[in-house]
């Protein structure tokens, strides 16, 4: 495939364009430009009070959005966006009415569900009573550790509708990976399932359900899907099923607390491996116009098109999909293994539900491409037209593969934010074309730059991704965190009133983005700053490797490149293969990325959502101590990278 030649161009046929009539729209009204995308996006940050009011306003958010649109707004942390409206996220969430489907939804191939506006709109409603019937109130918290399955949608629905804050995991976390999480924001009540499927096996929860509950004392709410939910509320000292939860009311019009912008909404925990998890608290009024943003203008969603994304609810992406709701989209829903029963699952759901969304992550993709599936061949997609990676940064290599492999008319949008935000600095656009490797451009509203260590924007090298005005979907504050010092310290002790979001990233000659990885796992041999992904975009092109992750190790003064491998199956990592890796890297990075060791292990420590964790290997390597390993999925992993002999010479 050409690298001079863009993949995907849009189609001038495609004037309908939501992203089009918003531009013309905005013309309209406050003279923007229309004929150039990078113009547009300019004067979006320019001029802060129009644009996000043309958002309010185009994509028709229910509540009154008041007299004044931006206070402060030369000050990152003390702006406010909206100080005088009134809304309720649920409302707007609850867009539809009627029979025609809201939530489709899939467990492996254990379960199956479709949940009509009607039925959605009906267990909001008694939920919702039944919340208040327990003493749920404006501002208490609602902690759930659920499945991605229609009950924890109604559930956060009717938790917003009536103003109390939600915060969700996915129930293959730890006792401790709960507790770290649900113990610091003191929930109000408990909801969890009575089992799960994952890789075809059934997960039983109870004893874990019945050692968080008891620490936290609260009442607790056991959904029924794939154990005994009656046994389970039981053995709680204060349980209940679902269906004895709902049962004394009846559904009624959702009643919807209005409540102001910057009303809390949802309590994100950060995945990584350096402390006990902080507690991100997100506002109503932001996620609402940043996800409709995100929804309507760069994936072009339209009422009824089918949106998935393969998530779990302790995912900020779960977040991202739910406000899928507020454009009419269809929720297509998945909880369990991406590979169970076959790694075939997730693309026969795309052509039975006719997707028109199929969001995935970078890992997905390689892992699809090197089991040797060809979804082209096998299945029809021709009603996939948009696919969106994250987690980690998609390589070239992935770009070629969605094209060749999945569909060649698809637009590919690499996307990369995070919990930080709960939606994307830098995404996909359907009016710029896609390029092999690139982030398309940053999002609409956003000031995003790339910065080097003086505090300049640059061009044609690597720096800093940074946004240096403020933005809706900024965190109220942490939980916690009364004086806002970890706040501050966690986005803006590197530069001065300005958002610093510790990715490492370039901007194109294309005006696009590549994120090279984050910046505290960059590596420094030599004292140049190097990416982990440019050598993960190298390596993992060797058949013969699984997947890879790297580190600096200290030493001799200086620090040295150290490259662990997983091997595919019938591999030997042997004088050859280790050639091989550096050839590759030396010819496809620099002589600068090859490294100095290259160890083969069994096994790669990974958080809860996929992401592998560099510096908790780093701290292993190091013989400290990993402070929160319950964000991982496999902690056990680690164990692979203590005192390795060959790390010792």
């Amino acid at each position: 495939m050409n690298s001079d030649q863009p993949l995907w161009i849009p189609s001038d046929l495609r004037q309908d364009l939501p992203l089009r009539s918003f531009m013309s729209w905005c013309a309209g009204r406050h003279g923007s430009p229309t004929t150039s995308v990078d113009d547009f996006h300019a004067w979006s940050v320019r001029e802060p009070e129009a644009f996000w009011m043309a958002i309010w306003q185009f994509c028709g958010v229910k509540g009154e959005p008041g007299a004044r649109l931006l206070v402060n707004g030369g000050d990152m942390l003390g702006a406010r966006f909206f100080p005088d409206a009134r809304l309720n996220f649920a409302e707007n969430l609850l867009s539809q009415r009627g029979a025609g489907e809201a939530i489709i939804f899939r467990g492996e191939d254990k379960a199956r569900d479709t949940w009509s506006w009607d039925r959605l709109r009906d267990n909001v409603s008694r939920l919702q009573q039944a919340m208040r019937a327990v003493g749920i109130r404006e501002g208490d918290r609602v902690a759930a550790m659920m499945p991605n399955m229609p009950e924890t949608v109604a559930l956060m629905l009717a938790a917003a509708s009536i103003g109390a804050v939600w915060s969700s995991c996915s129930p293959d976390f730890g006792e401790q990976g709960v507790l770290d999480r649900f113990g610091q924001i003191a929930p109000k009540l408990f909801i969890a399932c009575d089992g799960y499927w994952y890789n075809g096996k059934l997960q039983d929860v109870a004893d874990k359900v019945r050692t968080v509950a008891a620490a936290l004392a609260v009442p607790v709410l056991v959904v029924p899907y794939a154990g005994d939910a009656p046994v389970l509320a039981a053995s709680l000292a204060d349980g209940r099923t679902f269906a004895d939860f709902i049962a004394p009311f009846e559904a009624r019009e959702v009643e919807y607390l209005l409540l102001p912008f910057a009303h809390p909404l949802y309590i994100l925990f950060s995945s990584g491996t350096t402390g006990v998890p902080k507690c991100i608290v997100h506002s109503a009024g932001g996620v609402l116009l940043q996800h409709l943003k995100e929804h309507r203008l760069h994936c072009s969603i339209e009422p009824g098109e089918r949106l998935f994304y393969f998530t779990t609810c302790g995912w900020m992406m779960w977040n991202w999909l739910v406000s899928g709701l507020a454009v009419g989209a269809t929720l297509c829903l998945f909880d369990g293994s991406p590979f169970a029963p076959d790694e075939e699952v997730l693309f026969d759901y795309a052509q039975d539900e006719r997707f028109a969304v199929f969001g995935t992550s970078a890992k997905y993709i390689d892992a699809v491409r090197k089991s040797g599936l060809v979804p082209r061949e096998t299945h029809d997609l021709s009603h996939l037209r948009l696919m969106t990676s994250t987690g980690s940064p998609l390589s070239p290599e992935g770009f070629s593969f969605v094209y060749e492999g999945i569909k060649s008319d698809i637009h590919l949008a690499s996307i990369s934010g995070g919990t930080d935000i709960v939606s994307c600095f830098v995404l996909g656009n359907p009016l710029k074309p896609v390029w092999r490797g690139e982030i398309q451009g940053p999002g609409l509203g956003l000031a995003v730059d790339i910065w080097n260590d003086n505090g300049q924007p640059v061009r044609g090298e690597k720096g800093e991704l940074v946004c240096t005005r403020p933005f809706p979907s900024m965190p109220i504050r942490f939980w916690n965190d009364p004086e806002g010092e970890k706040y501050r310290a966690a986005y803006f002790d590197r530069f001065e009133n300005v958002w610093c979001h510790g990715d490492f990233a370039e901007w194109t000659e294309h005006g696009g983005i590549i994120i090279h990885g984050r910046s505290d796992a960059t590596l420094n041999p030599g004292g140049v700053r190097i990416g982990t992904a440019e050598i993960y975009n190298q390596v993992e092109q060797l058949p013969e490797i699984a997947e890879a992750i790297c580190i600096g190790q200290d030493w001799d003064g200086d620090v040295r490149v150290v490259l662990f491998v997983r091997l595919a199956p019938g591999a030997v990592l042997d004088d050859e293969l280790v050639k091989a890796i550096r050839n590759q890297i030396r010819t496809g990075a620099s002589p600068r990325h090859v490294p100095a060791k290259v160890i083969a292990v069994a096994d790669i420590p990974r958080t809860k959502s996929g992401k592998i964790v560099e510096l908790a290997v780093r701290d292993v390597v190091h013989g400290r101590a990993v402070k929160n390993k319950e964000a991982l999925a496999n902690p056990e992993a680690l164990d692979l990278f203590a005192d390795l002999l060959e790390l010792r010479t």
